[in-house]
């Protein structure tokens, strides 16, 4: 495995397994089979509503609780600082720890100033040991830089081959925010498993299609966190540290940027009803 720094030292994996639509019923079996197969940073959300079975998969697998590296991530819903405290503590119970490795705002909606206070609070009484944001685009992430105590460390924003958001790294990176990718297959829309580009890619290294998504995001200093619900796709994910893209396979891939999501805006109205509304 590999490692990147944050801003305050933590060590954190630059391949983990997220578990965002793995259903609550099925998140123990497939994070058992994640650790099995080699993660030790697993990437949840209070919005996902499996964090129980995460916390379950971990405690089970007898090892170290230092070994791991979590991740989870306050909601809409308990936006604001008493709502924020409170949803943590309730995010350590379930997850049957005593410290959370990475907490995020997941969406940069309602009072998301009050929770990052409440984050902070957490942080500095050692309950969470590094702290950060999800889908803040650069005005939102600036603003926050530039008014808190303590900067975010980690910036969770849509990343893959045909969404790169070159222009939000160099932000983060001005700022010392690491990047890390969520969709990192863009959830195979607009047909990203049959990408010509990628196939090649794939085809002279010996490798899919995935692990070629991977390797570029890695290799461009973006963390990344696949889901799969399937043990096998689990094991090929991780097997991305054993071959490097020339520059010619960067340039390549690097063309492929639409600069676009391939999901929704944060700047369209109607998608920030939407999300707002689930967090009434």
């Amino acid at each position: 495995m590999e490692y990147i720094t944050l801003a305050n030292g933590v060590q954190m994996p630059m391949l983990g397994y997220g578990v965002y639509q793995v259903v609550p019923e099925a998140c123990e079996r497939c994070v058992a089979q994640a650790i099995d197969v080699g993660y030790r940073a697993i990437d949840t959300a209070q919005a996902y509503h499996n964090e129980e079975g995460v916390g379950r998969a971990v405690k089970a697998s007898g090892l170290p609780r230092e070994d791991f590296f979590l991740t989870t991530k306050v909601w809409v819903s308990n936006g604001g600082e008493e709502k924020a405290a409170a949803s943590i503590d309730a995010s350590l119970e379930k997850l049957q720890t005593d410290y959370i490795d990475l907490l995020l705002i997941h969406q940069p909606f309602n009072d998301y100033y009050g929770t990052w206070r409440a984050m902070e609070a957490a942080y500095r009484a050692g309950k969470v040991r590094a702290i950060g944001v999800s889908n803040f685009f650069p005005d939102r992430l600036v603003d926050l830089c530039q008014f808190v105590a303590i900067r975010p460390m980690v910036n969770q924003v849509e990343t893959h081959a045909l969404c790169q958001q070159t222009a939000a790294h160099a932000i983060m990176e001005k700022y010392g925010v690491v990047h890390q990718s969520w969709g990192p297959f863009a959830e195979g829309r607009k047909d990203f498993f049959q990408n010509p580009i990628l196939v090649a890619v794939g085809a002279k290294h010996g490798k899919t299609v995935a692990q070629v998504a991977l390797r570029f995001l890695l290799q461009s200093q973006v963390v990344v966190i696949p889901k799969s619900v399937h043990r096998e796709r689990m094991a090929e994910n991780l097997q991305v540290f054993d071959f490097i893209l020339d520059g010619e396979d960067m340039a390549a891939i690097q063309a492929l940027d639409e600069k676009e999501s391939a999901f929704f805006s944060h700047y369209d109205p109607a998608t920030v009803e939407f999300i707002t509304s689930l967090g009434r």
